[in-house]
């Protein structure tokens, strides 16, 4: 379906509503607002049109400018609800610290669970082949890790594991929906299933003496795996694995 046609707030121009800036002034038409799932809403909305939300943020002052990890200029800082995150107002991208992720991580999958809104996981996109950019994490400029979140979701981010986690243009969007689909149930679930296989393997190699190439002779990471860290820990731990 063809995005829907609006009307750039500065110039009167007209816009797609998947826009991001306009094509006649180059006035910014879309923001980050959703406080439920961080989606990029147009200028002027009172709801967010991807999840129905009601729009909520709020521009503060940046006490320590960032630049950004792809275009260097600095991050502008914004509260979305609760969550203070900083944003890219050329490329779109949102930068959050360890702690927020954790948050907003736990409480997506809570709500998830508390209200039955598991569907069915997003399915991988087909993606034009990209020559992979290592980015510099926008606090200590060291380069991130590009991983696919919780291993399973087909979204890429950059991570600096000391400071936090970069999200290109609506990817955060896309990791809020892969939590609320119960991605990372199925991510826990994967992961102990690979374990168990390798105790089984660790096993059958004490009891016949054969040794199995590539594994570890010490104890495995299984026991007490599920139960060794919080629901707010977990989500950045099985980020960074």
């Amino acid at each position: 379906m063809d995005a829907e046609t609006l009307n750039c707030p500065m110039c009167g121009a007209s816009a797609a509503s998947d826009a991001t800036l306009c094509g006649h002034c180059g006035a910014r038409l879309a923001t980050v607002a959703c406080p439920s799932c961080f989606g990029l809403i147009f200028e002027g909305a009172k709801f967010c049109s991807h999840c129905g939300a009601k729009v909520e943020r709020t521009e503060v002052a940046a006490n320590d400018p960032r630049p950004c990890p792809r275009c260097r200029l600095n991050l502008e800082a914004v509260k979305v609800g609760s969550a203070s995150l900083l944003e890219c107002g050329k490329c779109e991208g949102v930068w959050l610290d360890t702690a927020t992720l954790q948050q907003i991580c736990a409480d997506r999958e809570e709500q998830a669970a508390v209200l039955g809104m598991a569907a069915p996981l997003p399915a991988a996109e087909d993606r034009a082949i990209e020559t992979v950019r290592y980015l510099r994490c926008p606090v200590c400029q060291d380069l991130m890790n590009r991983v696919n979140f919780a291993n399973c979701s087909h979204v890429i981010v950059d991570v600096c594991a000391k400071h936090g986690t970069w999200f290109d243009r609506d990817e955060l969007r896309k990791v809020i929906e892969f939590i609320r689909a119960g991605g990372m149930e199925k991510s826990r679930r994967r992961e102990i299933t690979e374990l168990e296989q390798q105790r089984s393997l660790l096993k059958m190699d004490r009891i016949g003496g054969t040794g199995v190439s590539g594994l570890s002779s010490g104890p495995t990471r299984y026991d007490g795996y599920d139960l060794a860290f919080s629901l707010v820990g977990e989500a950045v731990k099985l980020l960074l694995k």
